[in-house]
């Protein structure tokens, strides 16, 4: 075999490759080399310089590098480890915290007692440049720290297994004729709420706009019974009660009555938790379609009423939203609502006069003596029986009328009486049972009479005189009744 001076890379690299699957003091490796080097025509010692020329790797940093120097790994590590703490600890909502420099500062001046002693640094020891690159290298940085965790993606397996429901103030902010009620109220309201309910399983979405005064309860219940109840348009199949609801922490989950109704209706409410706001975006990605895709076209034709920017929200959200496409699936949103409802079936909502009930809340209050109730600045006018008693009244929020309960009797319904009766205009309440059988009872009283003999019977009565001598209030003659054996003295 002929010499070879010259040993192209490429085998040096295959060589490296197949002495880097040995191990250091195997045998093979030996005979590798010498093989190697007979076939190539040179020594092995030529060989292993060739091989440390080309193949060995450089590092460009230093060899003591991520190890600190003024301190050791341990102590500087644990010093990071407090820093760090002190910017969790001063941390806010709005990421504030204290800084590198300022957190040293307080270290090396005053110290800071920890679970396992004080502890106090000696100055000028830490570096805030240094402690920042440390910080950032061992992962002890804020950002690292309140880093969030991998997004866990969830959906329900059926239709209507799971709604999402939220409001947000819309674009829209007022319209030309507001409505009669809302003239009523003072103040500067934000007249156009976007209220919206989204299923989880297809996200099929139904919206209106609302005119409140921030987050109203009685809207909301209003809202769901539009949303659960069929539709007038028989192309939107979008209804039914659904099993859950997930909503955010506010005015309207912490409503006692807003519960009744939803345990009334065997709907389980699941609050939104804090800190989780990607949990949410089933909800909130509709809101940024409809600003962004619909409210836009209102700067070139605005609605003048509450009902027309209904209408225009609903044709938006039924011919144009819920008929996008599926965010995994090959179809459009209303279409997989349709092919995923439960085994069991829909579940249909009552009429509104059933839902109207659920939405009564019993309180107890006393009953004036002129016979009448006064509630949220209305006076209702009970029966006259009731004066002066404490019972239960039944007043829902979508009820104009009142039901009193005493002593598991129901009276009622009462409406809201017109004030106080004008000067000179009198007139009485009508008789109730207890006043009627009360003026029988002194009628009768008057009628009745005890014979005289009730007071003469087994009885002797004695007519004494006193002296003249005695005092003159004692002069007048008394008729006494004394028994025949009692003696004076």
């Amino acid at each position: 075999m002929s010499a070879r001076k010259e040993i192209p890379k490429e085998s040096l690299v295959v060589l490296k490759r197949r002495l880097d699957k040995l191990s250091p003091r195997d045998h093979q490796r030996r005979r590798l080399m010498k093989e190697s080097a007979e076939f190539y025509g040179v020594s092995e010692s030529t060989l292993y310089r060739k091989l440390q020329k080309y193949i060995t790797i450089k590092s460009v940093r230093r060899s003591d590098f991520g190890k600190p120097r003024a301190l050791s790994q341990k102590e500087m590590e644990f010093y990071c480890e407090l820093i760090a703490a002190i910017k969790i600890r001063t941390s806010n909502k709005k990421n504030r915290y204290l800084s590198t420099s300022e957190a040293i500062h307080l270290l090396e001046n005053y110290g800071i007692n920890t679970s396992d002693g004080y502890v106090k640094p000696p100055k000028s020891v830490l570096k805030p440049t240094t402690i920042n690159r440390y910080l950032k290298y061992w992962g002890y940085d804020y950002k690292s720290l309140k880093k969030k965790s991998p997004s866990v993606r969830f959906q329900a397996q059926y239709s209507n297994e799971c709604w999402q429901f939220d409001l947000s103030p819309s674009d829209l902010k007022t319209v030309q004729f507001s409505p009669k009620w809302l003239l009523k109220r003072k103040g500067n309201p934000i007249l156009m709420m976007l209220y919206s309910v989204v299923d989880d399983r297809s996200g099929t979405a139904y919206q209106e706009y609302r005119c409140v005064y921030g987050e109203d309860t009685e809207s909301a219940l209003r809202f769901l019974f539009n949303a659960m109840s069929a539709k007038k348009d028989k192309n939107v199949p979008f209804q039914g009660i659904p099993d859950m609801i997930y909503m955010d922490k506010g005015p309207i989950s912490k409503s006692q009555v807003f519960h009744n109704v939803m345990k009334c209706l065997n709907i389980n409410v699941k609050l939104h938790q804090k800190g989780n706001s990607r949990a949410k975006g089933k909800v909130e990605r509709p809101f940024r379609t409809v600003k962004e895709m619909h409210e836009t076209l209102y700067h070139f034709h605005e609605p003048s009423s509450e009902s027309e920017a209904n209408a225009w929200l609903s044709n938006y959200i039924n011919k144009r939203y819920n008929n996008m496409n599926h965010r995994i699936e090959n179809h459009s949103r209303i279409e997989d609502w349709i092919k995923n409802k439960p085994p069991s079936g829909i579940r249909e909502m009552c009429d509104w006069e059933r839902y109207s009930t659920f939405a009564r809340e019993p309180e107890t209050r006393t009953v004036d003596s002129d016979a009448k109730i006064s509630i949220n600045n209305l006076r209702y006018d009970v029966d006259t029986c009731l004066a002066g008693k404490k019972v239960k009244i039944w007043l829902g929020i979508f009820d104009k009328e009142l039901f009193v309960e005493n002593d598991g009797e129901r009276f009622g319904p009462y409406l809201p009486s017109g004030g106080p009766i004008p000067l000179h205009k009198y007139r009485s309440f009508k008789k109730n049972d207890n006043q009627v059988r009360t003026e029988r009872i002194e009628k009768l009283s008057k009628d009745i009479s005890l014979p005289k003999t009730a007071l003469e019977r087994n009885e002797d009565i004695i007519e004494y005189d006193f002296d003249e001598e005695m005092d003159e209030c004692y002069i007048r003659p008394l008729m006494i009744r004394i028994p025949l054996n009692c003696k004076f003295r």
